[in-house]
């Protein structure tokens, strides 16, 4: 099956090429120039992508198309909502500060009046760039830390779990032992009713 055919699927009885459209058959003369091999290359995408199954039932015939795409797991898991946060704070921050930066440049170049209050803004935007910049690397630092992705002995999320697990024993322990004294019915009373 050639690059200017397509399929129909099975179900509307047995398979019939169909012919693609003539700007996407490949060239049936002459030696192929790599433009030529690009341009097929192209076609057989353009068919893929325009295949079709159609199925019967009854007297109603219905066209079912293939989606363009298909989506897949991410490969990256979400940034945390505080780092995510403070990530596009430190982009708009940066932005705002380039486009002060080429304000003032360009007033400098024009002469403007306009120049001299533009790099100072300018250079209190790079301090703020600067800080939200680090504000990224230390709220990650600090999120790491507090939900224990980093798994270094000084974690605080090890101790943390630790000190969670203990106190989640200590409960079991006293529903045991609640429990063993509600099934002895109370034998074991110093004195009774």
């Amino acid at each position: 099956m050639g690059t200017a055919e397509r399929r129909v699927a099975p179900g509307g009885g047995a398979e019939a090429p169909e012919r693609a459209p003539k700007g996407a058959q490949a060239p049936e003369h002459g030696l192929l120039t790599g433009e030529a091999v690009a341009g097929e290359a192209v076609a057989v995408e353009a068919v893929a992508v325009e295949e079709r199954r159609i199925s019967t039932r009854g007297d109603e015939e219905r066209v079912d198309y293939r989606p363009l795409w298909i989506e897949e797991p991410a490969r990256k898991r979400r940034l945390p909502d505080p780092v995510r946060t403070a990530a596009v704070r430190a982009v708009l921050i940066i932005a705002v500060t380039l486009l002060q930066a080429m304000v003032a440049f360009l007033c400098t170049l024009a002469g403007s009046w306009l120049a001299f209050p533009m790099v100072l803004s300018s250079v209190v935007s790079t301090i703020a760039a600067t800080w939200g910049a680090l504000d990224v690397w230390v709220t990650r630092q600090v999120w790491k830390q507090r939900n224990g992705v980093v798994s270094t002995p000084s974690s605080t999320a090890r101790s943390l779990r630790r000190e969670r697990r203990r106190v989640r024993r200590a409960a079991r322990a006293a529903e045991r032992t609640q429990e063993r004294i509600r099934r002895r019915g109370g034998a074991g009373r110093l004195s009774h009713p």
